[in-house]
This record gives structure tokens, C-alpha cells and sequence, in this order.
């Protein structure tokens, strides 16, 4: 299987950090071709420019080559592995550019469909989204209804063609023992491990 991996998390040494390393050696233990990219590291740019805003036609060729090499990884997926904290119930704008410069039209997905509904174009049918958080479960879901989850699982993955969407938060991060992130490391490797099932 061919499985990009994408962490947005700008310091290095975070735990999301140790999760992005977790899954991409599972994967690679197992015989994957994995496609590793820490996207601050990589400088990702995620401002859109103006030409990239069509939202009906094909996308036009991006000028940022990093882009382009993205657009065209993510077509050839079989799986994709996204690692990010939880900030303010949002990824990162690292990744939300991501999302919104190679997610895009005639690249993952199309418009025009008889029912008025988008066509997913990605061949990639699962994702696993692996969040951390300072949050408590009840606190984020009673007062906010975990945006994350509505993020990921109704708005961007089932658009472009990712029906299952598989997501684990690590919570609360800040406070948490040794002890507990080794478990969420084990964690991560079997989510991952779990994709090529």
C-alpha cells in the first residue's frame, strides 16, 4: 500500500512529533511505501493564491512546487494519515492550506454531478486521523460537539472520496506521564497497522 502520512505540528520534538515517527515506522515495517511529510519542516506555504480559488472548474497548475508535488502524491494514495494537535477545535493553518491548496478541484474532487453533489477523486478509501488535545472528552463535546470529528469525517474526507475515516485523540496531552504516552505510541503504531486491514 501507498500511505501519505502528514503531520502539522511546527515544534520539533512535540508529541505529535513522536506519533508522525510511531506510524511512519509501523507502516514502513510492514512493507508500506510511505510518503512522510512534516509540513512545517517542509515549509508548506498554506496562504492560497488568488488563481487557486476556482471551486467549479479543474484547478490550474499551482506556481509553488511543493504544491504540485502534493497534488500529485495524493492522487496515487491508497490511505492517508493525518497527525495534528487540537487548536482552538481546528488543525493547524499548516495543514487547513494544505487542505484547501492540494485538495483541490479536478485533483480530489469534482463538481457537476447529476445530484448536485461533489464526486470524490481520490482513490484513497481510508484515512485515520490522529489528534492530541488539552481538552477533556466531556467538556469537548458537550460545549462544543468535537469540531475535529465534524472536520475531518462530514466535511473534507467524504468529499473527495474517503468513506472510512478512522480518528483517535491522545487527551490531555500537557499533563500527561510517560507511562501514559508510551501506551498512546503503541496505540498509534496499531491504529496504523490497522489501515492495511
Amino acid at each position: 500500500m501507498r500511505i501519505g502520512v502528514y503531520l502539522a505540528h511546527p515544534r520539533p520534538g512535540s508529541f505529535n512529533h513522536a506519533v508522525f515517527d510511531a506510524v511512519v515506522r509501523e507502516l514502513g515495517d510492514r512493507g508500506c511505501d510511505v510518503l512522510a511529510h512534516d509540513l512545517c519542516a517542509e515549509g508548506f506555504a498554506p496562504v492560497l493564491a488568488a488563481e487557486e480559488t476556482e471551486t467549479v472548474r479543474p484547478a490550474v497548475p499551482a506556481r509553488d512546487a511543493l504544491v504540485e508535488l502534493h497534488r500529485s502524491e495524493v492522487a496515487t494514495l491508497d490511505a492517508l494519515v493525518l497527525i495534528h494537535p487540537n487548536w482552538w477545535g481546528m488543525p493547524p493553518a499548516v495543514l487547513t492550506g494544505w487542505v484547501q491548496r492540494v485538495l483541490a478541484p479536478g485533483v480530489a474532487y469534482k463538481l457537476g454531478t447529476a445530484d448536485g453533489e461533489p464526486a470524490g477523486l481520490l482513490k484513497a478509501g481510508r484515512a485515520l486521523v490522529l489528534n492530541t488535545s488539552d481538552t477533556p472528552a466531556d467538556r469537548e463535546e458537550d460545549e462544543f460537539g468535537d469540531p475535529l470529528q465534524k472536520i475531518w469525517a462530514a466535511c473534507v474526507l467524504p468529499y473527495v472520496g474517503v468513506a472510512d475515516v478512522r480518528r483517535v485523540v491522545f487527551r490531555t496531552v500537557t499533563d500527561s506521564a510517560d507511562e501514559t504516552r508510551a501506551s498512546w505510541l503503541r496505540q498509534a503504531r496499531r491504529e496504523a497497522a490497522a489501515l492495511l486491514v
